[in-house]
């Protein structure tokens, strides 16, 4: 029967004696329940990797490895003691399963107020946990760890592609490195891709219509189309709340029963638009040309436009009978030859406005502004009960 002495890889202390027989995988697996470890593999005390039962002879002394290298155990010692303190000595850290050597300097001196540097400025002050190999074990990842032992060696901030910089700036934070994470912090923000704000073009609005069907409300709310052409296009009960249109070519398109409140639609084109039943109270179309429009709804839904800001918009010709402009700004605005029928105006500020020729029977001016607007050719007769300013 053959005796031998089993160590740790790298370690010249605390071995186990232990009896040779059977195949080497009975070797290894009296090595992993002596030792503790899951044993792959045995070296002998020259490194060379022992692949055969037979090359054991008996008194050897062996190293069982783990699936690491052969670590020669004279290498891997204790410094002298001359050296207790040092800051130059050398030191291995497994971090996660992962061993990394560096000097204590480098862990201590760039950043003397970080966890690091309190760990290891002085020796057995902290009570770091070694693995059988000796090095400091500490449980955080490898991966994330690796750029910051690289920033303490050269103080550069260097991340491989795939590595996350959000984990390294986590471990920058808990590690106390303050100096890495204001640099980390400018590098994420650099990393992260501009806000898209282009405006939607016309080809991109035509696909999001042909993939809805006619039946689903379209959701357009806060969208940028500034100065798309969506002319002639069936935008019927789209909802364009708050959405950017201005400078918007929208001729000849149908925007029946759509949702055009508080949207931009200053300096837009809406000459000849489908606008029966739209909503588009206290929107801004300031400049815009609605040219002859429909506002008028044969089933008797109306246009709601209250609060809206109209300055200087040409109406001119346009149907709106039973429209709802209440306390709109109309200054300065062309509404001739309109159709204002029971048209709600009570409030609204008709300043310069140009109404001659308008049809305003049964219109509501109860409280409007009307100072130097021009009534001529009224096409019936405006009542004193319909304005009292």
């Amino acid at each position: 029967m053959r005796r031998v002495t089993l160590f740790l890889n790298g370690s010249p202390k605390n071995g186990k004696v232990v009896a040779v027989y059977g195949t080497l995988s009975d070797l290894l697996s009296v090595a992993s329940s002596k030792l503790g470890i899951k044993a792959t593999s045995v070296y002998n005390g020259k490194g060379g990797l022992i692949d055969d039962i037979a090359l054991i002879r008996d008194d050897d002394v062996l190293f069982v490895c783990e699936g690491e290298p052969f670590i020669d155990p004279q290498t891997d010692s204790k410094p002298p003691e001359g050296l207790s303190g040092s800051h130059t000595d050398w030191l291995t850290l497994n971090v996660g399963g992962r061993y990394f050597t560096t000097t204590r300097s480098t862990l201590v001196n760039k950043e003397p107020d970080s966890m690091l540097a309190h760990m290891f400025k002085d020796k057995g002050v902290w009570g770091n946990k070694q693995d059988h190999r000796g090095a400091f074990l500490i449980d955080r990842s490898p991966e994330y760890f690796e750029p910051i032992l690289n920033y303490l060696r050269h103080g550069q901030l260097i991340v491989n592609d795939g590595i996350n910089l959000l984990g390294v700036l986590e471990e920058a934070r808990f590690f106390g490195i303050d100096s890495l994470i204001q640099h980390l912090e400018v590098a994420i923000k650099n990393s992260q891709p501009p806000e898209d704000h282009s405006p939607i073009s016309r080809k991109e609005f035509v696909r999001f219509l042909l993939a809805t069907p006619t039946k689903s409300e379209l959701r357009c709310q806060g969208l940028n189309f500034s100065g798309a052409d969506l002319s002639r296009l069936d935008l019927r009960y789209i909802n364009f709340k708050m959405a950017n249109l201005s400078r918007c070519n929208l001729a000849h398109a149908n925007l029946c029963c759509a949702n055009l409140e508080r949207a931009d639609l200053s300096g837009s084109v809406l000459d000849c638009a489908n606008l029966q039943g739209v909503k588009m109270l206290c929107s801004n179309a300031e400049g815009a040309s609605l040219k002859l429009c429909n506002f008028e709804d044969p089933s008797g839904l109306k246009a709601n436009l209250e609060g809206a800001n109209l300055k200087g918009v040409d109406m001119e010709g346009s149907q709106m009978t039973g429209i709802n402009l209440r306390v709109a700004t109309l200054k300065n605005a062309k509404l001739k030859n309109c159709n204002l029928r029971g048209a709600t105006l009570a409030g609204t500020d008709l300043e310069n406005c140009d109404l001659s020729g308008c049809d305003l029977q049964e219109a509501n001016l109860r409280g409007s502004n009307v100072k130097g607007a021009i009534f001529e050719e009224m096409l019936t007769p405006l009542h004193m009960s319909q304005s009292v300013r």
